[in-house]
C-alpha cells in the first residue's frame, strides 16, 4: 500500500515538532536547593580580578528521599532581567534546553550531603551585566530534576554586577611605549649612519 506524500510530510513535521518540544521545563522543577553566594545586593565585581564563593545544600524542609535521584549539581552564573532586556540571545525560555538565562558555568560536582562550596574566579571574558547564581540538580540521565538560586522567583533580589574588562591592558601600553621608543632610536640611528656615509663620500 502506497503512503500518500502529503501524509509523510505531515508526519515528518509532527515528528520534528515533538522532538524539538521534548525536554525539561523550568516551571516543572521544585526549588529544593538552598544556594548562597558571597556578593551582596548591588555589589560591583570585576571580571578577571574578583572571586565568588558559592555554597549549596538540600533544603531539609522537603521530605527525606526527595534528593535520592540527584547525581550531579551544576552551578551557573545567570543574567538578571535587566541584563536580558532587548537581548534575544539572553532570553529566558521555560524549555531549559532553549533557555539562555544561565550560559556561564561556575562548577559541576557530584551531589553530596555536605561540603558543597566552591570559590570561582570570575573569568576574563564574562560580559558586563547584572547577575545571580543558580544551581541545578541532575539525575543519572543528565536531566534537570531540581534547582535553587540566590534570588527570588521574580529575580529581583540579591543581584550583583560584574564589570567586563575594558580598554587597554597596562602591559600592552608598556609594550607599545617600548616599541615606539625602539623605533625612534632605530630611525635616528639609520639617519645618523646615512649622514656619516654621505659625509665620508664627499671627503674622498
Amino acid at each position: 500500500m502506497e503512503v500518500p506524500a502529503g501524509f509523510l510530510v505531515v508526519y515528518l513535521l509532527f515528528s520534528c515538532f515533538v522532538a524539538s518540544s521534548y525536554g525539561v521545563y523550568f516551571s516543572s522543577l521544585n526549588e529544593t536547593i538552598i544556594v548562597t553566594a558571597t556578593p551582596t545586593q548591588g555589589q560591583v565585581l570585576k571580571a578577571g580580578e574578583d572571586q565568588i564563593t558559592v555554597t549549596w545544600r538540600f533544603n531539609q524542609t522537603y521530605r527525606a528521599g526527595t534528593d535520592s535521584a540527584y547525581k550531579t549539581v551544576k552551578v551557573k552564573l545567570c543574567y538578571a532581567p535587566i541584563s536580558q532586556k532587548d537581548r534575544s540571545w539572553r532570553k529566558t525560555v521555560d524549555l531549559l534546553k532553549k533557555d539562555k538565562t544561565c550560559p556561564h558555568k561556575i562548577v559541576a560536582r557530584p551531589d553530596t550531603a555536605s561540603n558543597n562550596s566552591f570559590t570561582w574566579s570570575i573569568e576574563r571574558d564574562i560580559p558586563s551585566g547584572v547577575y545571580f547564581v543558580r544551581a541545578f540538580a541532575f539525575n543519572a540521565q543528565d536531566e534537570q530534576v531540581a534547582y535553587g538560586q540566590t534570588t527570588n522567583a521574580h529575580k529581583s533580589t540579591n543581584l550583583f554586577e560584574i564589570q567586563a574588562i575594558t580598554g587597554r591592558h597596562v602591559s600592552l601600553d608598556i609594550a607599545s611605549i617600548c616599541f615606539s621608543a625602539f623605533s625612534i632610536v632605530s630611525l635616528a640611528g639609520f639617519f645618523y649612519m646615512e649622514k656619516r656615509k654621505a659625509k665620508a663620500s664627499q671627503q674622498k
